[in-house]
């Protein structure tokens, strides 16, 4: 049985990850996975807690917050695996994840990586994730299959190539990691799994989705509470998305769109709700796109 490595990043919620950690021990056979998590610069160090209750566990604290991209290439530096299991350590697991997602990548080697049917903890029998659409990058914009819809078994047998893993739950083969490469770490927070599946489709690999097995997902079905952070990250890594994975001529359209239109649109929504502190978090995402090359390494945000 080959060795499955599963990561997560743990920032600031310990009981949230206790409850994981549990979950991972209650449904997989220790002997054939290893658990790395990742303190990702949380306020209190944790480990001897998190140790009671997966006392194998590889415990690796950052002081600094290093982000999605950042605590996750962290883990799969020192991961063992064959396999990498990269999940939200707001999931919890069911028997057969391992196995299944395992069976994927080993029977059609031109799987890069796959995500499972992700339903919602608290409503289960509604559907999160069953897979994404291609990307318009005119307007970067896809959507999510299934998401919302109840769950009566539709995709249960479904085994098919999809737009985009789901950060919550994705699995890939760490051989194959040396010649895609790591997450880009320059993302922080959102786009950087939507830019490491375009990374393994460069590499010749497909990206997929088996509703065969599923993970359960603690993160709210409301849309999530606006804030600076997150507008401006999601304003300025929808742009550097786009001019990281399509060519000239379709970044400055694009731009001409998301600048003239989608971030107006945008702004007039955060006034009607009286988000005036907002507005300006929209502005410094588009100009560090402005100012800064795609490669750069620097935030813009001070953390």
């Amino acid at each position: 049985m080959k060795l499955t490595s599963i990561i997560t990043v743990n920032f600031n919620q310990p009981a949230v990850t206790i409850a994981f950690l549990e979950s991972v021990k209650a449904n997989t056979l220790q002997d054939a996975v290893e658990v790395i998590l990742i303190d990702n610069g949380s306020n209190e160090d944790c480990e001897k807690e998190f140790g009671k209750i997966y006392p194998e566990l590889i415990y690796i604290r950052s002081e600094k917050n290093l982000g999605f991209a950042g605590g996750n290439n962290l883990g799969i530096r020192v991961a063992k695996g064959d396999f990498l299991l990269l999940l939200n350590n707001d999931t919890e697991i069911t028997a057969n994840l391992i196995p299944e997602l395992s069976a994927e990548l080993e029977n059609n080697h031109e799987i890069g990586m796959v995500s499972p049917l992700l339903l919602y903890y608290d409503q289960p029998e509604i559907i999160q994730y069953a897979g994404f659409t291609p990307m318009n990058y005119l307007t970067c914009r896809n959507h999510g299959i299934g998401s919302m819809d109840t769950n009566r078994g539709q995709y249960d047998q479904v085994s098919r190539e999809t737009g985009f893993c789901h950060g919550a739950a994705m699995m890939c083969r760490r051989e194959d990691l040396k010649t895609v490469g790591l997450m880009e770490e320059q993302f922080f927070l959102y786009y950087e799994e939507l830019d490491w599946c375009e990374k393994f489709k460069r590499a010749g690999k497909k990206i997929w989705f088996t509703g065969r097995t599923h993970v359960f997902h603690k993160e709210s079905m409301s849309v999530g509470k606006e804030s600076m952070i997150k507008t401006y990250f999601m304003t300025r890594n929808r742009m550097l998305y786009i001019r990281r994975n399509t060519g000239w001529l379709n970044t400055l359209i694009f731009s001409f769109y998301y600048i003239g239109i989608a971030s107006p649109k945008q702004i007039i929504l955060y006034l009607k709700k009286g988000r005036r502190d907002l507005i300006k978090w929209v502005f410094r995402g588009i100009s560090w796109n402005l100012t800064h090359s795609k490669d750069s390494e620097e935030l813009g945000f001070k953390i």
